[in-house]
């Protein structure tokens, strides 16, 4: 994911050593700028993650009580008293972050550092139109145990990272007796204007890291200090983490073949799509079209075709009356379905037809021998509805 990744200055006013990445992977490019001078992200959605020095943090372990996990409530409070006896610092000048994937009632680290100065190197990149996305640490406790070399040959620091917490030291021999047990394996990283004097003092050639790639490596923590009063924001962050994440789909070449491969996808839907559409308006025109052709075989004299099943049920209505039938929509052959549908010895009462519906008044009938009569009828192509001593009688559709 592309970011600009900053460096928070130790002091108000100095200037934030900074990288960029294209990728989240490689440094692009760095260096040192005010505020208002840092580079802004080139690609759309990037995040812009700050580094919180080693020098400016500690780290402390403690055990959660039950009831207390990271979204409670009580949290801060809580974090306070279990640290107050061992903070330099009065705990309400301090900001505390509490470590990913936390639990109640088991051990977490707990970072904390001087919030005015957090609140103050923030608010100077907000005011500059670079707003920080994530707070991440320089370095943070690790299963892997490491040891880094960094700084210049006035001012070393050996920093061992393990599981046990964050260590910095002189990078000195005198200093070496205050590590904590390593494995005879332990990594040793060094940038390169300090390497000669860690082989010398560790007596082992280290690996050369320059600086700003350690940035980029800690931009890929999972650790986010934007905690407490410095979430009010999270909503905002979790969606410029997601444009970021967009825009790589979009524009990075990794994700190339998976666009080329979505818009493959999308094209054979739509040809797809449009496949069946034309199919069905195909089999749609051709029932329209046969029933054309048998309204105009069945009656010759109809020269022009608007609506065919209704230009056909008046030619077959028309006909029926010039010669004389009966059809099902007809008082005679309503009575007769009727009279065959009636219960034994039941006298018809008063009778109203109009439009092809019948309506019976005075028959009677009870609930069952309703539905008897509305089933009977149903057989014989009409629909009944009783209301009361009301029976009406109606063709089905197409009768």
């Amino acid at each position: 994911m592309s970011a600009l990744v900053v460096v928070l200055p130790p002091a108000p006013g100095s200037e934030f050593a900074y990288v960029v990445t294209n990728d989240g992977v490689h440094a692009a490019r760095h260096g040192s700028a005010q505020a208002q001078l840092l580079p802004l992200p080139a690609q759309a959605g990037s995040e812009i993650v700050a580094v919180v020095p080693i020098a400016k943090l500690s780290w402390h372990r403690v055990d959660l009580p039950k009831g207390v996990g990271p979204r409670s409530p009580r949290l801060r409070a809580v974090l306070e008293g279990l640290l107050e006896e061992r903070l330099l610092d009065e705990p309400e000048t301090l900001h505390f972050a509490l470590q990913p994937q936390a639990r109640a009632e088991s051990a977490a680290w707990v970072a904390t550092c001087e919030r005015e100065w957090l609140r103050d190197a923030l608010q100077a990149l907000e005011n500059a139109g670079r707003p920080v996305t994530r707070i991440v640490p320089e370095f943070a406790p690790q299963a892997q145990p490491a040891l880094y070399a960094i700084g210049d040959p006035d001012d070393a620091v050996l920093v061992a990272v393990t599981p046990d917490g964050v260590t910095p030291l002189p990078l000195a021999s005198a200093a070496l007796a205050l590590l904590p047990s390593l494995p005879a394996d332990t990594a040793l990283v060094s940038e390169p204007a300090v390497a000669a004097l860690a082989e010398q003092v560790l007596q082992h050639p280290p690996v050369l890291q320059q600086s700003p790639e350690r940035w980029v490596r800690a931009a890929q923590s999972d650790w986010d200090l934007a905690q407490f009063d410095l979430s009010s924001s999270g909503g905002a962050r979790t969606l410029k983490k997601a444009g970021a994440l967009w825009a790589d789909v979009v524009a990075s070449p990794q994700w190339r073949p998976a666009r080329w491969g979505a818009l493959v996808l999308i094209v054979l839907n739509l040809v797809a799509l449009n496949a069946f559409a034309w199919r069905e308006r195909s089999a749609i025109e051709g029932k329209r079209e046969a029933m054309r052709r048998s309204l105009t075989q069945a009656f010759p004299e109809v020269k022009v075709v608007v609506d065919a099943p209704v230009q056909m049920e008046r030619e077959v209505a028309a006909l029926r009356q010039a010669t004389g039938a009966v059809s099902g929509r007809d008082l005679e052959a309503m009575l007769a379905a009727l009279a065959a549908s009636l219960p034994p010895q039941r006298a018809l009462g008063a009778l109203d037809y109009a439009n092809g519906e019948l309506r019976v008044r005075g028959l009677g009938l009870g609930p069952e021998e309703a539905r008897n009569v509305a089933a009977a009828m149903r057989s014989r192509g009409y629909n009944t509805a009783v209301t009361g001593d009301l029976l009406v009688v109606t063709p089905e559709a197409g009768a």
